[in-house]
């Protein structure tokens, strides 16, 4: 079986979701078909690049072709031009490469539904991308047609294949390749002892966006006198004037603008802990990246941050302050702490990307299966 795997979306900058999720995918899905290649059913992978700097990021020496970017006009005919390399299936981690005349099998990814009950896009994107984004996320109907286009569809968490089942989003099988938390620990000051000490250091890592709560962060520092909230990501001067203004006389906060991968993780070695009290979510990488490394989480009380955070999360009221004061306060009791973690690292062990590569290729023959009848 050939499988084309569309590596478009890797970042040669830094890493975003999207771009994380395709680097690790790859190598995972590339050692698993290695690892099989002198079987009946072996699987030679390709990898589809728009950029020569995105092979630096592919396993040494893959076999790759070029294609288009996936933001180019020239989207939409993404298939007619495949077609020539004569792919068995292709698969891309997001849902917005052109089917029309493919002559192979096909799997998208729908990450989560968060877009159509927040449909700010992402602001590096081209002004027409971004105006194409929200008509498209106006209606259900242009997402059912793009992913019943495929032979099978992908997402992250049994929870967004939930809901894609609750709107009725696909005819397709929908397969869950979970994300997978890099280890943080490989990059923690050699020497720490993640989640041994009393949470000190709060920290945040995501968005600052509305629906992301930071707010109720900010006012919980009332309550935690001592204690110091960290806000890792970058942030505009208009958004960090809006939180400081809400935040209590004496809180400790500390506005980072954006951390290195190392700095994130030795922030939350030290006597750190995870908060996040989005009032929606499609996944949670953060909290399980705080789990894997061995430090408690205090998270909103969702469906998908069960998912991911297991027993290794203390969940609360997203819009209540004092509650996630109190759960921060009770993590001070080195049982209750050491619980917590221990619960943490064996639900979060689960998520390994060598499980959802396998699941890929599994998926993949299936999807082979349903186009050759």
């Amino acid at each position: 079986m050939r499988l084309f795997f569309d590596a478009r979306y890797i970042r040669t900058d830094f890493h975003d979701g999207i771009s994380r999720f395709s680097h690790e995918l790859a190598h995972a899905v590339f050692a698993a078909a290695g690892a099989a290649r002198m079987a009946e059913d072996a699987v030679e992978v390709t990898f589809i690049v728009h950029d020569p700097a995105q092979l630096a990021f592919l396993p040494s020496g893959a076999p790759h072709v070029t294609l288009h970017a996936p933001t180019s006009v020239l989207e939409p005919f993404a298939a007619r031009r495949l077609n020539s390399h004569r792919p068995d299936v292709v698969y891309s981690p997001m849902q917005t490469i052109g089917a029309l005349g493919r002559r192979f099998a096909l799997i998208l990814t729908l990450h989560d539904t968060i877009y159509y009950r927040h449909r700010t896009p992402p602001r590096d994107l081209p002004w027409f991308v971004r105006l194409g984004w929200r008509l498209f996320h106006l209606s259900y109907a242009p997402q059912r047609a793009t992913l019943n286009a495929a032979d099978v569809v992908a997402t992250v968490s049994e929870t967004s294949k939930r809901q894609f089942a609750d709107v009725k989003l696909t005819k397709r099988e929908v397969v869950v390749l979970p994300n997978a938390p890099q280890r943080l620990a490989d990059l923690a000051p050699a020497g720490a002892m993640p989640g041994a000490a009393k949470p000190q250091n709060i920290v945040y890592m995501g968005s600052f966006m509305p629906y992301k709560n930071v707010e109720t962060l900010v006012r919980a520092m009332r309550w935690l006198p001592g204690r110091t909230l960290h806000l890792l990501s970058r942030i505009s001067d208009a958004r960090r004037a809006e939180l400081e203004k809400l935040a209590p006389a004496d809180a400790r906060i500390v506005f980072h603008g954006g951390v290195t991968d190392a700095e994130y993780a030795a922030i939350l070695a030290d006597a750190g802990m995870l908060a996040t009290v989005s009032l929606d979510e499609g996944y949670g990488l953060p909290i399980a990246e705080a789990l894997e490394l061995g430090v408690p989480a205090v998270v909103s009380d969702m469906p998908i941050f069960h998912e991911v955070g297991g027993g290794g999360a203390l969940y609360v009221p997203p819009r209540d302050p004092r509650a996630f004061a109190e759960a921060v306060a009770s993590l001070d009791d080195d049982d209750a702490r050491a619980a917590v973690v221990a619960a943490g690292r064996e639900h979060v062990s689960r998520f390994t990307w060598a499980e959802s590569a396998s699941r890929l290729l599994a998926a993949s023959r299936r999807a082979l299966a349903l186009r050759s009848r």
